[in-house]
């Protein structure tokens, strides 16, 4: 593990019992295979039963996005270079959802946003002691099956809503300045840790797992993280 990743482990004001199995989330929006990870942890933390508890480290897939975001089809074209590229790809991210539960809805998509709003939402909600992990699970279904523009305010005031979370509070974290920066902050930390690539699960604070990994995968790594040697360690390889 890195200086800078141990770094975050130390800085975090979290303590976790031994017996309690703790995973910090490190993922975007407008990712897939964060939204594909996510839903595998939620098998793999159902398998293990026991008593655990999750959190939310922001990571921007695309941290040079505009601050209006950007066409979907244009960002694709950019990023995979043009249509015959991306079919086969969507096509096969949808039967990884399907077989996980994500619906993702490509045909409904018209925008890709700029996510640093919706992680200071998400930051904003962990202060207030809300769920942020299922107000992030919101946000990425409300992306990627619905087609919603996760960017816009008004759609993440009234997401924020089901949480719990006032209009007019949500509407001065979204304008408040240090948030914003404290999430940049959070952000470059986990950068500096050479970690380039979403999503990673940092469990108990040892041992980090890198890509959207099968459940069972997962599971094994909560058993090494909690009972095994040497667990300061990538146990995988990014897998996008």
């Amino acid at each position: 593990m890195s200086e800078a990743l141990f770094n975050i482990v130390r800085t975090n004001d979290r303590v976790v019992p031994t017996a309690t199995l703790h995973v910090e989330v490190i993922a975007d929006f407008v990712c897939p295979f964060c939204f594909l990870g996510k839903r595998r942890l939620d098998k793999a933390l159902e398998a293990v039963e026991g008593p655990s508890d999750v959190s939310w480290y922001p990571f921007q897939l695309n941290p040079e996005i505009p601050a209006e975001g950007q066409p979907f089809d244009e960002y694709l074209g950019q990023r995979f270079g043009g249509a015959a590229n991306v079919e086969p790809i969507l096509e096969q991210l949808a039967a990884e959802g399907r077989a996980d539960g994500v619906r993702f809805a490509w045909d409904k998509i018209r925008h890709v946003p700029n996510t640093l709003p919706a992680h200071q939402l998400v930051q904003h909600a962990a202060g207030l002691g809300k769920d942020a992990v299922a107000l992030a699970d919101d946000l990425m279904s409300a992306f990627f099956e619905e087609g919603r523009n996760i960017g816009e305010r008004d759609v993440l005031v009234d997401i924020a809503r089901r949480h719990g979370m006032r209009g007019r509070e949500t509407r001065r974290a979204l304008d408040n300045d240090l948030l914003r920066q404290s999430v940049v902050a959070r952000e470059a930390q986990v950068r500096s840790s050479g970690l380039n690539s979403a999503p990673g699960f940092l469990i108990n604070r040892r041992l980090l797992v890198v890509g959207a990994q099968p459940t069972d995968n997962l599971v094994n790594a909560f058993d090494r993280a909690m009972f095994g040697e040497g667990a300061d360690s990538i146990v995988s390889p990014a897998l996008h």
